[in-house]
């Protein structure tokens, strides 16, 4: 019997991922008052046909909420197995979903939203101190948090709980609010002054090629190759599980797509994180024309 407690914050996507559990196969519970989850597990677990089963719990439970701890307390010194997965999401972006969507926050009642995403946290922190899978949500797609969840449950991968984001971006268009590290690539050789270079961008060969000749971008890219392998290790040992490491030139076409392009290819194979790519910018100066 596999029994799975989805959790987490509000807006970071536990309805999305409970259905997806959903489609994997197992059997879905949301929001199921704190005094019936012990019973709804020795129902599954007492020869029942169910072989996969999720609980989705988080802070609707209101104040019986903290009874969780108990409860979980116990069951692993019963040694019944089961796991946490925690999702989370960075308050900027929550603050976004819900502004989006017009939903009201479950803890701000008429105040502001910032304050119920501090007061759900801190509601929340016994859940996330334990949480066996904790996925952050701030840049995942949909689509790719499908494959996080098939890589755990599906698959039975090792998971890590960092997931790494490389984020080419355009300094004209603005510093990503998100990015964790900011690197200025704007000192190595602009195809931009080149006309046969400039409709191209840092995904075509003849502007890696330009952009990496006379050997200024290999030097640095050595130093941010050794920068990154340091500190994501320090990063996972913290307990960090978002990392978005942005790389910005003047447009955000040419030399920082490179540069993402060359550090995301470092960095794969890696079974310590997750990781993706994005070019924010990447389109934006044709579209503008």
């Amino acid at each position: 019997m596999k029994l799975v407690i989805v959790t987490g914050m509000s807006g970071a996507g536990k309805t999305v991922a409970l259905k997806m559990l959903e489609d994997l196969g197992f059997y879905c519970v949301d929001n199921l008052p704190i005094t019936l989850v012990d019973k709804f597990v020795q129902l599954v677990c007492g020869g029942s046909e169910i072989k996969q089963a999720a609980i989705g719990m988080d802070i609707r439970s209101g104040e019986d909420l903290s009874c969780l701890d108990a409860i979980l307390s116990r069951w692993r010194k019963q040694e019944l197995e089961f796991y946490v997965l925690f999702l989370d999401a960075s308050d900027a972006i929550l603050i976004k979903r819900f502004k989006e969507t017009r939903r009201s926050h479950p803890l701000a009642a008429a105040g502001r939203l910032d304050k119920g995403i501090e007061k759900e946290r801190a509601k929340l922190e016994f859940l996330k101190r334990d949480a066996d899978y904790i996925i952050d949500t701030s840049q995942l797609l949909t689509r790719e948090l499908k494959v996080e969840l098939e890589k755990i449950f599906l698959e039975d991968q090792d998971y890590n709980n960092m997931f790494v984001t490389i984020l080419s971006f355009g300094f004209k268009y603005g510093i990503p609010e998100d990015a964790d590290l900011v690197f200025d690539v704007r000192f190595l050789p602009n195809p931009y002054y080149v006309e046969e270079l400039r409709l191209l961008t840092g995904e075509d060969e003849a502007v890696r090629r330009f952009v990496m000749k006379g050997g200024t971008a290999a030097q640095f890219l050595s130093r941010l190759y050794d920068m990154i392998d340091f500190l994501l290790p320090n990063y996972i040992k913290e307990g960090k599980n978002q990392l978005v490491v942005a790389i910005g030139c003047t447009g955000g076409k040419h030399r920082s797509v490179t540069v993402a392009k060359a550090l995301c290819s470092h960095l794969q194979g890696s079974e310590k994180y997750g990781l993706k790519i994005e070019h924010r910018d990447v389109d934006k100066d044709n579209k503008r024309k």
